[in-house]
């Protein structure tokens, strides 16, 4: 408690929290920018914390990453294109909410279920870092491999258009992320020669490409170009009833369980937890035939996974010094940076570092809640810009954005055919989810399905035989084959 004090005492000088505000209101910014997000950010601003105390220093850190997580939602919402990957999923039914007039409504619940993700996981966080971590010690490549390919199947199984469809769309996934060097042998694939096709596609121009660039190019051919009319005067709060908060406690009880668990475990993240825990909101829905068409309750779900995921990749960085992702493995440089080495001896060495990181994310999740309470009725005004200002804007942030990332322009070229790769899909019926999930869980289900293999002599056998690994894969096939095997069995029933 002593060292809480201290933490809390050192983070609630008005410089830090001066410090904590800009930060997390420069998250939410880079969060909203398509190709952009706080992870970036946390990457930019790294070297300014040289200088710094090592709990300011981080503090800095921790707050445009809680920012860009949450504002990732706001383009998710308002254009359908998603702020980072960790908000895939709240397109899905965030931007047809905001075509149908409800795009307030749609922000309020993004916001609630991103402050009750962050916030209640950092305190689990807080209580049980080293409890979940030896947990997560406990898993092999064999279990990482099985929760992949289970995340993958389940997402593929609810697509809309079938079965079949999701699991060719996830196949194609597959297919582009093994361009580039391969793990463990580095042998180049698919490069036919090219230099800039050695370290693979970039996940950038491929998202920006599939949402922005491919819905921009359908909207004018289909002269979809009327402004959404949204009515903010009659607004209450957030904008949700306490009606649709009462339906959509389990939903969240269960994609908080998701986002925290995905989280937590080494190389996931929110890029994961959310499309999962969408996919199993829509498996338990009474109304499934509402999602992608601007249901709540997909909104619910896919904002409180990806915020939850924030606690849970702090745990595996504070306890063990194992990275939960991208952006927590450069928070354990800054760490470094100032000498502090993160691990089991952490919480012995220095636990008003750990304290100061916890606290940090507590209070930059309050302030994004006020932040985004006070901008959500101004948000909706984007939608008020004429579209043939709004949409060359829009391309321009996509071509900076891409950009950004690798500094070469090839990224140009891979946008325009991702865009191109997006328009075939939807003619050929082919998901978006289900791709975009396979491609990211590519290179973590090659590499563990390699170790796996190789750490043992019995092959293949372990991902079968080790009980964890087993039941996911037992999961796997029983989502693919559900579809086929439910009308059987209602008619069995019947009759």
């Amino acid at each position: 408690m002593q060292d809480i004090l201290s933490s809390f005492g050192t983070l609630l000088q008005p410089l830090t929290l001066l410090i904590i505000l800009i930060s997390t209101a420069l998250g939410i910014v880079l969060g909203a920018i398509p190709g952009l997000s706080g992870g970036l950010g946390v990457a930019l601003l790294l070297p300014l914390t040289f200088g710094m105390q090592a709990e300011t220093g981080l503090a800095m850190l921790v707050s445009i990453w809680v920012g860009g997580v949450s504002g990732a939602m706001i383009g998710s919402i308002l254009l359908g294109i998603p702020g980072s990957p960790s908000a895939i999923a709240t397109t899905f039914d965030g931007y047809p909410m905001t075509r149908n007039g409800q795009a307030v409504k749609a922000l309020g619940a993004a916001i609630t279920a991103s402050f009750v993700g962050t916030f209640l996981s950092i305190l689990i966080a807080m209580a049980l870092s080293p409890v979940m971590a030896r947990l997560a010690l406990k898993m092999g490549p064999w279990e990482y491999f099985s929760l992949g390919f289970c995340a993958i199947s389940l997402v593929a199984a609810l697509s809309r258009d079938g079965v079949f469809h999701g699991l060719a769309a996830a196949a194609l996934g597959l297919i582009l992320a093994s361009v580039g060097f391969a793990p463990i042998d580095g042998y180049a694939r698919f490069t036919f020669g090219n230099i800039y096709l050695s370290g693979g596609f970039d996940l950038i121009p491929l998202m920006l490409g599939l949402f922005a660039l491919k819905q921009i190019v359908q909207d004018h051919a289909a002269g979809q170009q009327q402004v959404p009319e949204v009515d903010v005067s009659d607004i209450k709060g957030f904008g949700v009833t306490l009606q649709e908060y009462r339906d959509n406690v389990w939903n969240m009880i269960r994609s908080f369980a998701i986002g925290l668990w995905i989280g937590f475990l080494p190389g996931m993240g929110a890029a994961l937890s959310n499309m999962v825990a969408y996919a199993q909101a829509k498996s338990a829905s009474k109304h499934p035939e509402k999602f992608g068409k601007g249901c709540i309750d997909g909104v619910f779900a896919s904002e409180t996974s990806n915020n939850a995921s924030v606690g849970g990749a702090l745990i595996p960085m504070v306890a063990l010094g194992i990275p939960g992702d991208g952006v927590t493995a450069i928070l354990l440089g800054g760490l470094m940076i100032h000498g502090v080495q993160a691990g089991p001896l952490l919480f012995n060495n220095n636990p008003e570092i750990v304290y100061a990181l916890f606290l940090t994310a507590l209070i930059s999740a309050i302030l994004v809640l006020a932040l985004q309470f006070w901008g959500m009725r101004l948000f909706p005004a984007i939608l008020k810009i004429p579209y043939h200002y709004l949409y060359p804007a829009i391309v321009v942030l996509g071509f900076m954005g891409v950009f950004v990332g690798s500094s070469t322009a090839f990224n140009y070229v891979l946008l325009l055919g991702f865009a191109a790769l997006g328009l075939s899909m939807d003619r050929l019926r082919l998901p978006i989810g289900p791709f975009i999930l396979a491609f990211i869980l590519a290179p973590m289900l090659e590499l563990n399905l390699r170790r796996g293999m190789t750490y043992t002599d019995e092959g293949i056998l372990p991902f079968f035989t080790r009980p964890i690994s087993g039941l996911l894969l037992a999961a796997a096939v029983l989502s693919v084959v559900s579809p086929f095997l439910m009308p059987y069995l209602r008619r069995t029933a019947r009759g």
